[in-house]
This record gives structure tokens, sequence and C-alpha cells, in this order.
């Protein structure tokens, strides 16, 4: 069956929807689209047979794919240069979250005169942007993670501070996004378990963030409880298209809920993404069970309320048993000294780095440097609180 949804975007959902993609860019009057994926990627037989068909739809086609994850400022440059050398007028951005970022990144940067940087998410530095000039934006997960297709904002490295930097602009959400199991396949066991931890941590951040957003509280509650569903049954299974479906929609799900906040996960994840090059779902998955902990007291009763539609019983410890529990099926490692030497774990440097990060403001208690300096030395250590 295939869907249409308006929410938050124009979202085609369904097996083969990626056959749709000559629709979507008539939809969107691009005709001279620019391809964006990452170089490893770009070498897969899917990827290849996707281009082979868009180039017999289009006499003018570019494709930028040098970069792979992690993104630094200069790969959005030198593809805002191949985008304005080949005139393209759109994006079509296919992979993980990394590719989809840097295409919407190119495509809002194609337009503007000032450097990434000044569209920071601080404030209201988007309104630095020229919004008139920003081109169209198709979006095509490979991946159920990053819920990148339905983010107003794209995760860039600045090289020079080595800080992952989220730049922002409400334009920044893709006009059509194609959700097809089918391209989620061939995602190895180790990526599915790795991205379903990341949507995981996305719609649990959402829910316990600090504010009153009841839309993105049930959204982040559908989404937990598909990816309990389905997690497992697609690492298990790769082939099996209503588990990869289901992963699908709630990492889309978790990056809609979190316009309502983060929090403590992410601060501490995106540090070790910069420093280490650590895969973001990975990290998330480790400093899960120790944020959570952390934050217990004033998180309790909003854990305790959704155990019931999980099917697990109804306390914080039933609920903090599944994630551990999880991530021990998904051989996700307890400790962050398990995927780095403790010895090249600089926790000064890297506690100012998560407690200037944009979702700390989001995290249910305030934190303070000392704490982010405990929480990390309990992820080396493996003590939760």
């Amino acid at each position: 069956m295939k869907f249409n949804w308006n929410y938050p975007t124009n979202v085609w959902v369904g097996k083969n929807r990626i056959d749709d993609l000559p629709d979507a860019c008539e939809n969107l009057k691009i005709n001279k689209p620019l391809f964006v994926t990452d170089k490893d990627l770009i070498e897969l037989p899917f990827i290849k047979n996707i281009i082979s068909n868009l180039k017999k739809k289009f006499s003018q086609f570019s494709i930028f794919s040098n970069f792979s994850g992690n993104p630094v400022g200069e790969n959005i440059e030198e593809g805002v240069e191949v985008f304005k050398k080949s005139n393209s007028d759109g994006v079509i951005a296919v992979g993980g979250g990394s590719a989809l970022d840097v295409g919407k990144a190119i495509a809002f940067m194609f337009g503007q005169t000032r450097p990434i940087w000044d569209f920071e998410d601080i404030g209201d530095y988007w309104k630095r942007a020229n919004s008139d000039n920003i081109a169209p934006i198709i979006a095509i997960p490979t991946t159920a993670g990053t819920g990148s297709e339905t983010g107003r904002a794209s995760a860039i490295i600045n090289k020079e501070t080595g800080v992952k930097k989220i730049i922002f602009h409400p334009k920044f959400l893709p006009s059509i996004v194609i959700l097809d199991p089918v391209l989620t396949v061939d995602l190895s066991p180790r990526l599915t378990a790795a991205t379903g931890m990341d949507a995981l941590a996305h719609n649990l951040e959402a829910l316990c963030a600090t504010g009153y957003h009841p839309m993105a509280d049930g959204i982040a509650v559908e989404g937990i409880k598909l990816i309990k569903r389905s997690l497992i049954v697609a690492v298990k299974n790769g082939k099996d298209l209503n588990a990869r479906l289901d992963l699908l929609v709630a990492a889309s799900m978790g990056s809609t809920a979190f316009q309502k906040g983060l929090g403590a996960i992410h601060s501490l994840s995106h540090p070790v993404n910069s420093q280490f090059n650590i895969h973001h779902g990975l990290s998330n998955a480790i400093f899960m069970p120790y944020v959570l902990t952390f934050n217990k007291n004033l998180i309790k009763d909003r854990i305790v309320s959704i155990c019931d539609c999980l099917g697990l019983d109804k306390n914080f410890d039933s609920f903090l048993n599944w994630i551990l529990n999880l991530r021990e099926e998904l051989n996700i490692p307890h400790k962050l000294s398990d995927v780095i030497e403790s010895k090249n774990i600089d926790i000064e440097k890297l506690s100012k780095m998560a407690l200037e990060d944009p979702s700390t403001p989001g995290n249910p208690k305030k934190m303070t440097i000392d704490d982010m300096k405990i929480l990390y030395e309990h992820s080396i250590s493996g003590k939760l609180f």
C-alpha cells in the first residue's frame, strides 16, 4: 500500500516509493537535480540503480559524494561549488543522517553570502539567512535513525574548533520525503541496531524534555512503541519490510518530536562524535541508561505513564531494564571505555563541550559542568546512578 502524509512535511510512504522520485522532482519543479550521497553509498548497487534511472529522466544531472560520516564545513563548501557549477535547481539527498544533513545544507547555503557558522541554532541567528534563495530538497533516508529527513537543521563539524554545530533554518525541512523500506533491507545488523537506538534516543529525550508540547509527546510515545515492536525483528531479519517501515517511521517521528527539545544523551554524544568519530547512534545508546538514571527523580512519573502501552510493568526500573536488556541483545557496549581507550578521554574538555551543546537546555535536570563530568565518569566506569 502507498500513503501520502503531510506532517510535518510531504511524506511519501511505502514499498518501492523510490520509483516515484521523478514525480517528486516534477512536483517541486526540479529539472537539474544535484544528487547527494556519501562516498560509501555511491558504490552500492541500489544507489547506482537510482542514479541510472534518474539519468534517463534528466538531461542535466549532477552528483556530489565527496564526504563520509560526521561531515565538516568544508564538505558543504565543496558541495555548494558543485551545485553552482552544474547550475542545479534542487537537491536529492539520499542516505543516512550525514548525507541528508549535507544535502540540506548545500540547498540552504548555495544562496547565502555569510559562512555557515553564522546560522548556528542560537536565538534568531536563522533570520540572518536569505530565505528566498534556498533550493528545494527531496530527502530519502536509507537508515532509520537520525530522522534528518523531517528535521529543520543539519549537524556539521567545525574542523577549526572540533565542535559539532547545529545549523538551523525552518526551510532546512525537506519539501518531500520518501520513506521506502526496501532501501533499508541491506543495512547491516550492527548499523540497524545503532541507528534504531538513535531513533529511540530522539523519541525518549523528546518525551522527557522540559516544556509543554503534548503533540510532540504523543508522537514520541508512538515512536518508542514502534521501536520496541520492530528493532529486534529488523536486526534479526533485515528483509522484514514491516519492521523496516516501522523503524523508518519511528526515526521520522523522533525528529518531528524533538522540536520540543533533547537532553544530556545528545549533549554527551556530540563531543564524542566530533572528537573520536564514534557513530552517533552508538554513543547515544551507550549514554542512555546513565542519563535516564541521572534524571530519574524528574522523569519517573512520565516514564511510568507510558509503560502500559509498551507492555512493561508500571515502574521506572522496568523501563530501565528494558533499555539495558535491549542494548545487550543488540551487542551495544555498556561503557564508553569499551569503544574509546580511557587514557584518550579528556573529561574536562568533553564536559565543557557538552555543557555548551544546544541539546543541554532541554534536559529535565538543569546541568552543571560537574554533572557532565560525573556522567562521563560513570559512562567510563559503567556505574549507574
